[in-house]
């Protein structure tokens, strides 16, 4: 290609020589110079000719080796562009692997040459395939953490009545506490309504006293706490007819119903076993399922003391304010001899009725009422809330729980969340009285940006049980606030709170803890993190 264009530059060259010839030889012969002059001139033209040419040349050759250096730096840049692109994807691969691998030994053996640009492709579809599965993977989870003191110096304490299953939380948590979930969409992670999908949650619980954050002192005393709460596969769209149906296998929360600012779980069937719920059946949804659990602290001829329940619930219904749902429990447990004294086989049913009120004055309300019997008196599984122990008397035992909850937010400076409840149990003992417990309270925020805020929470808790106790206890906390929004429940929080508890005699020593045994008032003070996502 070269010569060809030294060539392509020599024939005008030429051309152009000649025509000048002619045209002096032209001119000689109209001015009649003589034949010594036109030589000596034409000896000029072929010296000149020489030398244009000589030089042009020269400059063509330059220009060519020009071309062909910057020809091979391009070819060497691409070169290693393709090789720092291909190493930027490997070590993405290895990054998002975990992998420790040299390019040239991954490639060594396998390739005919040098890693070009199918392998950088290759290196880009694999991770893609990474990209898929990261888009398919989910992390959820909540916690709460802080340290606070009480006024006689010593670390934070709950300030909770005695038979009364929760407290009202805000200033009165003295523990951390961590819930991680870990979600997979396996099939069809976008669930589109052409194809079924399925999915994996597993969780972790994790709790410490906040004592110290290693895991157990030289003395051997623990400090962490660890449970494995939830391990299940969830499908849906399985069935035209049902497209909104799930199905569900495990250990999981099933379906539990909660009030915030006491944390407290009216309904938790949390557990083990399968069901299927979203059940679309014209007036609302419905939702089967078996789940179990068992006592490994008791222990009968027939193994670990295990409670098994069928849950049925109508929800989503449509009437007069709002939603409505129904409830449906029957449970049974197995008994058998243990080394102190026979257990008695129990069953029992439940039942309740729920009212919603969704998007109600930029929150909602909502309103429960159950009654349950026997083996489904506590509402729950064994580990959750309550527990009921097998006395002979188990199957009288007899529980009423009425709830009443409400986030109210007209706008985006006010906020509160006012509670009620009523409990009365019995545990089916002919000489033994009701159990009673009443609470109410609320939790006020003021906000003053879209970071800082104000909170408030006061609560009232009655308690009473022939014989043991008998009295009310009383507790507000104020919290300055920075938060990430102007909602109720906007997190993440950072808060400091102060705390300040009182109760009747009649629950003097029962309350407060080591600090507060021979007292009636209490005061705690600290910081605290609050997060969910």
């Amino acid at each position: 290609m070269i010569a060809g264009s030294r060539s392509h530059w020599k024939r005008p060259l030429r051309w152009l020589a000649c025509c000048a010839v002619m045209v002096s030889f032209a001119g000689l012969s109209a001015t009649g110079q003589q034949s010594d002059q036109l030589q000596e001139q034409l000896q000029q033209l072929k010296q000149q000719y020489d030398t244009t040419t000589h030089d042009l040349e020269q400059r063509i050759a330059a220009l060519e080796q020009q071309i062909k250096d910057e020809k091979e730096v391009q070819q060497k840049t691409k070169e290693n562009t393709v090789s720092a692109a291909e190493l930027a994807a490997q070590k993405a691969t290895e990054s998002l692997l975990g992998q420790n691998t040299d390019v040239g030994a991954n490639y060594q053996g396998q390739l005919p040459s040098e890693p070009t640009y199918d392998h950088l492709r290759d290196a880009d579809q694999k991770i893609e395939k990474l990209q898929q599965q990261l888009r398919a993977f989910e992390f959820h989870g909540y916690f709460r953490s802080g340290y606070g003191l009480n006024s006689q110096g010593g670390q934070q304490v709950a300030f909770q009545a005695p038979g009364a299953d929760a407290k009202y939380r805000l200033g009165n948590e003295a523990e951390t506490y961590a819930e991680l979930i870990l979600v997979n969409n396996w099939v069809n992670p976008e669930q589109t309504s052409d194809r079924a999908w399925a999915r994996t949650e597993v969780m972790i619980e994790a709790n410490t006293t906040n004592s110290a954050n290693s895991a157990s002192f030289p003395n051997g005393i623990g400090n962490d706490q660890f449970r494995f709460r939830e391990a299940f596969v969830q499908a849906g769209n399985i069935f035209e007819s049902q497209p909104g149906a799930k199905f569900w296998a495990g250990e999981r929360y099933y379906r539990r119903q909660h009030i915030e600012i006491i944390d407290f779980y009216p309904l938790d069937m949390s557990g083990y076993g399968a069901g299927v719920e979203d059940l679309d059946v014209r007036i609302g949804k419905l939702a089967v399922a078996f789940v179990s659990a068992a006592r490994p602290d008791i222990v009968t001829s027939n193994g670990n003391l295990a409670k098994s329940n069928i849950d049925v619930r109508l929800y989503d219904m449509k009437g007069p304010a709002g939603l409505w749902a129904g409830w449906f429990d029957y449970a049974t447990s197995k008994g058998g001899n243990t080394p102190t004294g026979p257990i008695p086989t129990s069953d029992g049913f439940a039942f309740g009725l729920r009212h919603q009120r969704l998007e109600w004055h930029g929150g909602y309300h909502a309103f429960s009422i159950q009654y349950g019997t026997g083996a489904a008196s506590n509402f729950s599984n064994p580990g959750n809330g309550t527990t009921i122990d097998p006395t002979p008397f188990v199957n009288h035992s007899k529980q009423l729980l009425i709830t009443e909850q409400v986030v109210f937010q007209a706008n985006d400076k006010f906020a509160i969340m006012p509670i009620f409840l009523l409990q009365r149990t019995k545990d089916g003992n002919p000489q033994h009285d009701w159990k009673q417990w009443v609470s109410f309270g609320a939790r006020p925020e003021v906000f003053f940006t879209n970071h800082i805020s104000l909170a408030f929470e006061a609560g009232f808790d009655h308690t009473h049980s022939r014989g043991q106790y008998d009295g009310w206890l009383r507790k507000i906390t104020i919290a300055p606030q920075l938060g990430a929004g102007r909602k109720f429940f906007s997190r993440p929080v950072l808060r400091a709170f102060l705390t300040y508890a009182s109760w009747s005699d009649g629950l003097r020593g029962l309350v407060g803890g080591v600090p507060y045994q021979n007292r009636t008032t209490g005061l705690t003070y600290g910081v605290q993190a609050e997060h969910w996502w």
